[in-house]
């Protein structure tokens, strides 16, 4: 990657750079770019301040039966995709794919380092795990692109190596990326696998780091209050008629029961 100062570059994928800054034990083997490419990408600076922290009462933790039946439908669904399917013909795994890169065409990634800082940028659902790799190995510093990294994916914890025939074919959406995923990338070499290191991002990625949106604030007692059932049937009564109005349907099965 050029580190001059050329105002808001974009990282480009070079496939020479990137093929002359690996090592034979390198991860990154497979990752071939067709060309040179702006990369629009976003970096997210490390969070300095700690959230506060809300007090939560006990009952808070404690599932309901709703949140109970939600579960063990998803538990339910997953074990019936996983016994159906060796059963499925190429045909109907190939409308699978089709489906879910028709629902979810692009893909965001965000890489995020041990020190909290991370990496984002959007792919082509139809893209494979290389061209992130790639991208990763394009946003380090020159020192640092010898070195061989892993990306994973939690949870579950799954290591999505470029060696891996079980990942390498797959695009981003068979491995279950899409729509979004957040991969944890961790060196080979553990010295530079500590929190307290500053992410090993070139200088012309840094510079466009910004900080991390807050998360969204929720009102929990004013959710509570828009849902309770008092609100509930207060808003539903007025919106029903007053049978006082005249015009007022009377259901039929009241009609019948007062002929008898």
């Amino acid at each position: 990657m050029s580190t001059s100062n050329e105002a808001a570059s974009p990282v480009t994928t070079d496939v020479s750079v990137a093929s002359n800054s690996r090592t034979d034990t390198s991860e990154n083997e497979a990752i071939v770019a067709p060309q040179t490419v702006e990369q629009p990408f976003k970096v997210y600076k490390p969070p300095t301040i700690p959230l506060p922290l809300e007090d939560l009462p006990e009952d808070y933790f404690t599932p309901t039966i709703a949140d109970l039946k939600a579960r063990q439908e998803q538990l339910h669904a997953r074990a019936t995709n996983l016994n159906n399917a060796p059963l499925r013909t190429r045909v109907q795994r190939e409308q699978q794919v089709k489906t879910k890169l028709d629902r979810w065409p692009n893909t965001t990634i965000r890489v995020r380092f041990l020190d909290r800082t991370q990496l984002e940028k959007t792919f082509p659902s139809s893209s494979k795990i290389r061209s992130v790799y790639a991208f990763v190995l394009e946003s380090l510093r020159e020192d640092v692109k010898p070195i061989k990294f892993i990306l994973s994916s939690n949870p579950p914890p799954r290591d999505l190596k470029v060696s891996d025939p079980a990942v390498r074919d797959l695009t981003l959406a068979e491995l279950g990326l899409a729509p979004s995923s957040v991969l944890l990338l961790r060196f080979v070499d553990d010295s530079l696998n500590r929190s307290d290191l500053p992410a090993p991002l070139a200088s012309a990625v840094l510079e466009h780091a910004v900080d991390l949106p807050a998360p969204p604030s929720f009102d929990r007692n004013q959710k509570k209050e828009d849902t309770s059932p008092a609100v509930s049937a207060s808003s539903s009564s007025s919106k029903a008629k007053d049978p006082s109005d005249g015009d007022v349907k009377i259901p039929k099965w009241l009609k019948l029961s007062s002929k008898k």
